[in-house]
C-alpha cells in the first residue's frame, strides 16, 4: 500500500481526544488522507460542510472523528434517549459498515450509545432496543429513519430525542436523492433542529445535492478533493491508482470470456456487475455451477433479509466472487478486492466510477474491466470525455470454453433455471431500453438472437419489445418447454397439481368458453353495425352538397307519397306532384314509384 498522506493526526489545528488518536494507531490510520485533513477542522469549528471526493479517499472518518469530538466539547453530557448526531446513508450495506467503524471509536467511551437503524429488520425491535440501551448517535437509512418518526403510539417519541442534535451526515449525498429518498430527507429534515451542524458527503456534485447544500445547509463550505498529479489536471473522478480496461466482444462470447477470466484468478476477490436482479439470480447460479473450487455469492436490492449475512460474509473472504447490482456500488468498503468486473455498462455514468471504486481504496492498487457490445464501443470516448475516466483496452482471450451449451443443458434438467434464464433476458431487455446514454445503447441495435444464445436460452421469451421480429439466427431447441421438470420435487409436485387443475377448468369450461365468444362477437358486429349508422349519418349532416332549395323539394316528394299511400291523393296526382318537382322529376324517371316508397 501508498501512504495517500497529508500530515498526522497531531497535527490538525484543533487536537483530538487521547483516545481517538489511540483508536486510530490500533486501526493503522497514522495519516489524514486529503479530504479528513481538509474537512476535519471546519467540521469542527461549527462549519457546516459539502465535501466531494474520490470514491476510497477516507470520507467515513471524516465525519465520524468531527462527531465525536463535538459530542464530546458538549457542556452537558447527553441522557440515554437524547440523539447528538445522525448518519443518513442510502444502503443498509454502507450503514453497517458505517456502523462498524463506529463502534471501534465509540468503545473507548461508554457514555455514548449508537443504534443501527435499516431495512430488512424488526421495527418494533428497534423501538425496544432504543427505549432501553437508547442512541446519542444514529446510523440509519432513510426509509427506516423516517418510520421510526412515526412510532410514537409504540413509545417512541423521537421528534423530542432530536430536540438535542448537534450533528447530521448526510453520506453519499447524491445516490441518496437518486434512488427516490427526497421525500423522505424533506420529512425527516422537518422533524430536526434548525441550530445543528451539517454534513453532506459524496463522489460526485449533482444539481439535486446543489439544491439540498442550499436548502439545508448555512453558509456552507464547499471543499472539492482531486488527487495529485494527472488526476488533479483532469479532473479524474476514479482512484489514480486504479487500472480501467474495456473488452469488446459479442453477445454470445460474453459470458464465455467472463468465465474464463474468472477460471484465471481465483485466488483474487472480484465483484461482479449486472444491471438487474433477475440477471444476478441467474447468471450468480451459472458461476457458482462453472467455476469450481471458489465461492461464489449472490446480493441485490430485493432480498430483504439475506443481505446483510452475505455483505458480512463476503467482506470476511481472502478470495471469491460476489455478484450483484448496484446496491453494491456506493460508499461500501469491501477488503482487498482485486477487481471491479462490469458484465453489463451501468444505466448512468456516474454509477460506472462508483462501481470502479469499490478497488484500489485508499491507496492500494486495483483493477476494472467493463465488457462492451461492438455497437457500445463509443461508450469509451463518452467516459474519457464525460467521467474523465480513460479506459484501456484488453483483448479479447482466444481458444475460450464454449459454456453456452451447459447453460442450455442446466436450463432443460431444471424449470427453476429456464425460468430464471427467461426472466434475466427479458429484465435486461427493460433495463437496456431505459439506460441513460440511448445515443450508444440503443435498443433497435440489440442482435436480439446472439443475445438470446448468450443468455443460454431455448426459445425467444414473448414481450413486447420482440413483437412482429423474426429470429433466423437463433434455433429453438426441440422440446416442448412445458415438459421441463422442476428439480425441486415438491416444487414439481406442486407444478404438476396446478396444471391438472388447470386442464380440469379447461374441460369443464369448455362450451361456456364458445358461448362467451359468440355472444362477444354478436356484440361486436352490433357495436360495428351502430358505429357504422352513426358515420353515415355524420357524413350525410356534415358532408352533404344539396342545396336548401333541393332539399325543401325532397321534403315535398316525401309529403306527397304519405298523402298517397294514406289515399288523400290518387296515383295520377301524385306522379303530377312529383314531375313538377325538379328533384322528383330526375328520381322518377330513374326509380320509379315503388322504389320511392320503399326509400321512404
Amino acid at each position: 500500500m501508498e501512504h495517500v498522506t497529508e500530515g498526522s493526526w497531531e497535527s490538525l489545528p484543533v487536537p483530538l481526544h487521547p483516545r481517538v488518536l489511540g483508536v486510530l494507531r490500533e486501526l493503522g490510520f497514522p495519516y489524514m488522507t486529503p479530504v479528513q485533513s481538509a474537512t476535519i477542522p471546519l467540521f469542527m469549528k461549527n462549519k457546516d460542510v459539502a465535501a466531494e471526493a474520490v470514491t476510497g479517499s477516507g470520507k467515513t472518518l471524516a465525519f465520524i472523528i468531527p462527531i465525536l469530538e463535538i459530542l464530546l466539547r458538549r457542556e452537558e453530557k447527553l441522557k440515554k434517549s437524547q440523539v447528538g448526531a445522525i448518519i443518513i446513508t442510502p444502503t443498509r450495506e454502507l450503514a453497517v459498515q458505517i456502523d462498524e467503524v463506529l463502534s471501534h471509536f465509540t468503545k473507548p467511551f461508554p457514555q455514548f450509545s449508537q443504534i443501527l437503524w435499516i431495512g430488512g429488520r424488526n421495527p418494533g425491535e428497534d423501538v425496544a432496543r432504543f427505549k432501553e440501551h437508547g442512541g446519542n448517535i444514529i446510523v440509519a437509512t432513510p426509509g427506516r429513519l423516517e418510520d421510526m418518526f412515526r412510532r410514537k403510539a409504540e413509545g417512541l417519541d423521537l421528534a423530542s430525542c432530536v430536540r438535542s442534535l448537534e450533528v447530521l451526515v448526510l453520506d453519499e449525498a447524491d445516490r441518496l436523492l437518486d434512488m427516490g429518498f427526497e421525500a423522505s430527507i424533506n420529512t425527516i429534515l422537518e422533524f430536526l433542529p434548525k441550530q445543528r451542524r451539517t454534513g453532506l458527503f459524496s463522489a460526485t456534485q449533482t444539481q439535486e445535492v446543489e439544491n439540498l447544500v442550499r436548502a439545508g445547509l448555512r453558509n456552507p463550505v464547499r471543499i472539492s478533493v482531486k488527487e495529485k498529479g494527472a488526476a488533479a489536471s483532469s479532473t479524474q473522478k476514479t482512484p489514480s491508482r486504479l487500472e480501467n480496461y474495456y473488452m469488446v466482444c459479442k453477445a454470445d462470447e460474453k459470458f464465455n470470456q467472463l468465465v474464463h477470466f474468472l477460471r484465471n484468478h481465483k485466488q483474487e476477490k472480484h465483484l461482479v456487475f449486472f444491471s438487474t436482479c433477475a440477471c444476478v439470480e441467474y447468471y450468480g447460479k451459472a458461476l457458482e455451477a462453472l467455476v469450481k473450487g471458489v465461492k461464489v455469492m449472490c446480493i441485490h436490492g430485493k432480498m430483504k433479509y439475506k443481505r446483510n449475512k452475505i455483505f458480512t460474509e463476503f467482506r470476511k473472504l481472502q478470495s471469491g466472487i460476489l455478484v450483484c447490482t448496484d446496491v453494491m456500488a456506493r460508499g461500501i468498503d469491501i477488503p482487498e478486492v482485486n477487481w471491479v468486473l462490469q458484465y453489463d455498462p451501468p444505466s448512468n455514468a456516474s454509477a460506472f466510477v462508483h462501481r470502479c471504486g469499490r478497488t484500489a481504496r485508499i491507496g492500494h492498487g486495483g483493477s476494472a474491466l467493463v465488457f462492451l457490445l461492438p455497437m457500445e464501443e463509443s461508450y469509451v470516448s463518452f467516459l474519457a470525455i464525460n467521467q474523465k475516466c480513460p479506459l484501456q483496452e484488453m483483448t479479447v482471450q482466444k481458444n475460450t470454453v464454449d459454456l453456452l451449451p451447459k447453460l442450455k443443458s442446466m436450463a432443460l434438467a431444471d424449470r427453476a433455471v429456464f425460468e430464471k434464464g427467461m426472466k434475466a433476458f427479458v429484465s435486461f431487455v427493460q433495463a437496456y431500453a431505459k439506460h441513460e446514454c440511448n445515443l450508444i445503447f440503443r435498443l433497435k441495435d440489440l442482435d436480439f438472437a446472439s443475445l438470446a444464445r448468450g443468455f443460454g436460452l431455448l426459445r425467444m421469451p414473448k414481450m413486447p419489445e420482440l413483437r412482429g421480429k423474426q429470429f433466423p439466427d437463433f434455433v429453438p431447441v426441440d422440446v416442448s418447454t412445458d415438459t421441463i421438470p422442476f428439480k425441486d420435487k415438491i416444487r414439481e409436485k406442486q407444478r404438476q397439481k396446478l396444471l391438472e387443475q388447470q386442464r380440469k377448468e379447461k374441460t369443464e369450461n369448455e362450451g361456456r368458453r364458445k358461448f362467451i365468444k359468440n355472444k362477444a362477437w354478436s356484440k361486436q358486429k352490433a357495436k360495428k353495425e351502430k358505429k357504422k349508422k352513426r358515420s353515415e349519418k355524420r357524413k350525410r349532416e356534415e358532408g352533404s352538397d344539396i342545396e336548401d332549395e333541393d332539399m325543401e323539394e325532397l321534403l315535398n316528394d316525401t309529403r306527397l307519397l304519405k298523402k298517397f299511400k294514406k289515399g288523400k291523393i290518387t296515383e295520377e296526382e301524385l306522379e303530377k306532384g312529383l314531375l313538377t318537382s325538379g328533384t322528383g322529376s330526375v328520381k322518377t324517371a330513374d326509380l320509379g314509384i315503388s322504389d320511392l316508397e320503399d326509400d321512404c
